[in-house]
């Protein structure tokens, strides 16, 4: 089973490839493909050097699979590419993920969406991944009305960039900026582009994505990204909103027995989730659940996540992997 990667220099694509090789997933060959730039350059796979392709390389290859985290106008450009030469698209972007008849998938979620014959399929944005692990098997119990979502987003979300300017800045170097403010002891109000509205693209994605995901357009979302000075983890704070009453044991069971999802809420001890407990695991930590007093059916979560592992490149793979196992490719 070939399999290719596109943007395998990326910092996403990297973690992809090494997620494919942790995850021991059943590739016969594997074909790197980035910009022309890095076309002719060597990586490692499962011990052996791998050269890296160009994209319309990747496409005459024809793999069973392309996964692909280079931008939303490489996936635009290209998937249509691969999925006419018979290549299932996984696609990391934000290009395809709200085209009705592209199915946006969480596997623990709605790997159900994916039917044999879809050729594009689309990975979440990694700040809504997270939450709806958490969200799903509540929104069955009680179902959710109403949802109140501030994030704490690590600057790996931004990518490779905003890494090293954060860097710079705490070892006092002027360089290049990723952020129109300096991202060290500092904390903005703003991830992806602003709208007309008010509202930046990265809140618009935690509305749109939530409500497809879970298949429910009734859900009321309203968000607010802060993007912070970590690296390994994107936090949120979610208020929710039931129809129903709900008992705060069962919802404790609910989240636990998810898969994929660790609760870590001890407050007693300090135990709750950070980003330096999630940093390179593929688990959804959970924590600080408690009943908001202030409304009736409501509820407090503090969710954490590696937005590199499970909010991008883990997530991607465990599609990959279901769609093989049902064989949907």
């Amino acid at each position: 089973m070939k399999t290719a990667v596109i943007g395998a220099t990326g910092m996403v694509g990297q973690t992809m490839i090494r997620v494919l090789e942790e995850r021991n997933f059943p590739i016969t060959e594997l074909i790197p493909a980035a910009s022309e730039k890095s076309v002719g350059k060597e990586i490692v796979f499962n011990g052996k050097a791998v050269k890296i392709v160009s994209v319309k390389e990747a496409v005459e290859a024809k793999p069973a699979f392309a996964i692909f985290s280079a931008g939303a106008s490489t996936s635009r450009d290209w998937a249509p590419e691969f999925a006419k030469n018979g290549t299932v698209v996984i696609d990391n972007s934000s290009y395809w993920r709200m085209y009705p008849e592209v199915p946006l998938v969480v596997p623990e979620i709605n790997s159900h969406a994916i039917k044999k014959g879809d050729m594009i399929i689309s990975n979440p944005n990694c700040s809504t991944i997270q939450m709806v692990m958490a969200l799903a098997p509540l929104h069955r119990r009680y179902k959710i009305k109403r949802l109140v979502a501030a994030t704490y987003q690590s600057v790996t979300g931004t990518g490779v960039k905003a890494v090293r300017q954060m860097e710079n800045e705490r070892a006092g170097i002027k360089g290049d900026m990723a952020y129109a403010h300096p991202i060290d002891k500092n904390c903005f109000p703003h991830g992806g582009s602003f709208q007309d509205d008010g509202y930046t693209s990265e809140e618009q994605k935690l509305i749109d994505e939530t409500r497809k995901i879970l298949e429910d357009p009734t859900i009321m979302v309203t968000a607010t990204v802060a993007r912070i000075p970590v690296v390994g983890g994107h936090s949120e704070a979610i208020n929710i909103e039931f129809e129903q009453e709900f008992d705060i044991e069962d919802v404790k069971k609910l989240i636990a027995s998810f898969p994929g999802v660790t609760v870590c809420d001890n407050p007693a001890k300090n135990e709750y989730p950070m980003p330096v407990t999630a940093h390179n695991r593929d688990e959804v930590f959970v924590g600080r659940i408690r009943r908001d007093f202030s409304r009736e059916k409501c509820l407090n979560l503090w969710i954490v996540s590696d937005n590199i592992r499970k909010g991008a490149a883990t997530n991607a793979v465990q599609i990959a992997e279901y769609m093989a196992a049902n064989k949907l490719y």
